[in-house]
């Protein structure tokens, strides 16, 4: 067990593609966690462990590694690039004191990068650049290094090393702290000479870096602007400083796939990031909860990922932040008050598992069979409760409807998708009753994909996927009557009831009143409610298009009875075909949902957005800015928001979010009303035959 001042907890987080897995593979691999270099294209990797990583060759779970560095233990948490799995990279943030932002020296800074880098910010992260895959034929570091001035920081953003040649010739770096050069051979690094041909651009980052150094602090500042010198270990304690408490953040370059400079990210992991302890206390949710980061304290921890695996049961990752967790302990559940007993703690480095004895302040581990964990909770003992503060997600943007393919399928769809639901936030399944579909919300497309192909491989369950249903309403623009007798006789006993009907919209937002306006004994008092209950049946049911009919006061004002075959189901009857007269009568309309959308997105954008809005037949009510983006506001019809999130993605390169709320409901235009009512004759016909 390490104390929490020799660990390190770093996610590694990027735009996708700028090679994350192949870095976090290098440093475990340096630092002798594995025995080789594992590849995401050929499926080696031992984090991209999992079927759907390896057939997509992308990321899509958060993964953690560890191992071994100058003596201090590394946590490695691999996070996946690609924006539909960023729940993925809001747990990681959450247990990390520092993250290594990745890039591609080619392109440099990409969308993803500047999203993961807002979230380190608002997490105030310690963080250094990676300017990554050095040996592909564009790399540029110094146009990588420039690209990196669009993304909002009040840090000194500077390079702590030069890349020795570039592309096919890239064979090392200069360490601008201790000037000197190292060449790689076999991932090892040797010195070299100083590279002439760049002496200028040394000289010129040199000066910067001593600059920033010297900037850290008040006593170097004072000391620098007497000598204009700052010695080694001087500029190496000033640079620290400012890296921990996110004044400076370190551009590095190399090649993970090569592992030229890995070791050198794993030095400045280990001797500049942030260790659990320099937190010092961690703070609950309530003013008076605190823990020391110690090994002495009572312990506590959050539980910010869950595995459900089919062979050893439910698999929690927790980071502990106080204390430590042994087996057999008895712990409580803070979020839930339920206590558990410790059986069988663990570490994992991707899908390997080492069975430990005890998990201390600052380290993350795994409890296998604990039941009843949710993302978020709050794990400590009975004695000395705390409920530290939960993991923030973004909100789901698509929905897509999925229906079992067999009988056999419909339990075990619901079973794997409230799994599902439970591994992952951003995720969120429900049954719509009205309009009888399982609709489930992820963040994109490809997230919805993979949930799908999950639900098959771990559950053994085929679904069809199908749009979402639209919730339309029916409604009368005027006032309307009818009278409907329904009479019945076929030997014995018959069946007689006769209902008249009047009917008028109501603008109070009110779905339904039912007025009683009989006299002089027309119809007796008990059958009134079967009356009413036909009409409510009728309005369940809906008459134009199968909705739900809205905002109508009906007044029951006359009708007959006969004293013998009169019942309360012959009212029903009668009711609901007099409110079928009757609503034909008052100029029915189909209405559909409007939501209230709110679509953030960069100024550069907004002409693009605006204008898709409107081909949604969407209704612009202003448009607001927000730093370098512009908040747009306007009302859309539901159904046109369909794969909207597919859309907003295109249109701003990823830069862009909306979230939506139902507003209120509007006539549907005529044309469309047409089609969605001859479309519901048609699904009503096939219902009937079938």
């Amino acid at each position: 067990m390490y104390q929490p001042n020799m660990i390190r907890n770093v996610a590694m987080i990027s735009h996708g593609g700028a090679g994350k897995t192949t870095l976090t593979e290098a440093m475990l691999f340096n630092a002798k966690a594995v025995d080789r270099l594992g590849r995401v294209d050929n499926g080696s990797s031992a984090m991209d462990y999992e079927p759907d990583e390896v057939k997509r060759k992308i990321s899509v779970n958060l993964s953690l590694g560890y191992g071994e560095w100058k003596k201090t233990k590394v946590n490695i948490l691999d996070t996946p690039g690609y924006t539909d799995f960023v729940g993925e990279v809001q747990k990681s943030l959450r247990v990390v004191e520092g993250c290594v932002v990745v890039l591609d020296a080619a392109p440099g800074v990409e969308t993803g990068t500047e999203l993961v880098w807002q979230y380190a910010d608002e997490r105030k992260l310690a963080r250094c650049i990676f300017a990554n895959k050095m040996e592909k034929e564009h790399a540029d570091f110094y146009k990588a290094v420039e690209s990196i001035s669009i993304l909002e920081s009040s840090a000194n953003i500077i390079p702590f090393q030069l890349p020795i040649g570039t592309g096919d010739k890239f064979s090392g770096i200069v360490d601008l702290i201790r000037m000197k050069a190292y060449e790689y051979k076999d991932g090892k690094a040797q010195e070299r000479p100083m590279p002439q041909d760049i002496s200028e651009r040394i000289e010129k980052y040199r000066e910067k870096l001593i600059d920033a150094a010297a900037e850290s602090d008040d006593a170097l500042t004072e000391k620098y602007l007497e000598t204009m010198e700052l010695s080694e270990q001087e500029i190496i304690s000033g640079l620290n400083n400012g890296i921990k408490n996110g004044t400076i953040i370190p551009i590095l370059c190399g090649s993970a796939y090569n592992n030229i400079g890995v070791d050198r990210l794993l030095d400045l992991i280990v001797e500049s990031f942030p260790s659990p302890a320099d937190v010092g206390v961690v703070c609950g949710v309530n003013p008076d909860e605190t823990r020391t980061v110690s090994l002495d304290d009572p312990f506590c921890g959050l539980v910010f990922k869950i595995i459900s695996d089919p062979h050893i049961g439910e698999l929690v990752f927790f980071r502990a932040y106080s204390g430590s967790l042994t087996n057999g302990m008895d712990i409580i559940n803070a979020t839930t008050g339920h206590k558990e007993r410790i059986g069988h703690l663990c570490l994992m480095s991707g899908k390997h598992k080492n069975n430990i004895e005890r998990v201390g302040a600052g380290d993350i581990g795994a409890i296998v069979k604990i039941k009843g964990v949710k993302i978020g909770a709050t794990l400590c003992m009975t004695s000395n409760p705390i409920t530290l503060p939960g993991i923030d997600f973004p909100q789901p943007s698509i929905s897509i409807a999925v229906r079992p393919k067999t009988k056999a399928d419909q339990e075990k769809m619901g079973l794997g998708l409230h799994k599902i639901a439970d591994e992952d936030p951003t995720f969120t399944m429900h049954l719509d009753h009205e309009l009888s579909q399982t609709i489930i919300s992820g963040i994109g497309e490809t997230h919805l994909d993979v949930v799908v192909d999950r639900l098959t491989r771990r559950f053994g369950t085929e679904v069809e996927l199908e749009k979402p249903r639209v919730p339309y309403r029916e409604t009368i623009r005027k006032p309307g009557q009818g009278s409907y007798k329904h009479k019945k006789q076929s030997g014995g006993r018959g069946q007689y009831g006769e209902a008249f009907l009047k009917i008028e919209p109501l603008t109070t937002g009110e779905r339904f009143e039912f007025v009683s306006d009989i006299f002089g004994g027309a119809i007796p008092a008990k059958y009134v409610p079967p009356v009413e209950k036909g009409v409510r049946d009728t309005m369940d049911k809906g008459i134009l298009a199968g909705c739900h009919i809205i905002n109508v006061r009906v007044t029951l004002y006359d009708g007959s009875f006969h004293d013998v075959d009169s019942s309360d189901l012959a009212f029903q009857i009668a009711g609901a075909g007099a409110f079928k007269k009757a609503f034909e009568d008052a100029n029915p309309v189909l209405l559909e949902p409007i939501v209230e959308v709110e679509c953030l997105a960069p100024e550069a954008n907004m002409g693009e957005v605006i204008g898709d809005l409107n081909v949604r037949r969407g209704r612009i009510l202003g448009v607001e800015p927000q730093g370098k983006n512009e908040l747009v506001k306007a009302n859309v019809p539901q159904s046109e928001m369909y794969k909207y999130a597919t859309a907003l993605r295109s249109i701003t390169r990823g830069r862009g979010s909306f979230k939506m709320k139902f507003a209120h409901y509007e006539e549907v235009p005529h044309p469309i009303a047409e089609k969605i009512i001859a479309e519901a004759k048609v699904a009503r016909e096939e219902e009937h035959h079938a």
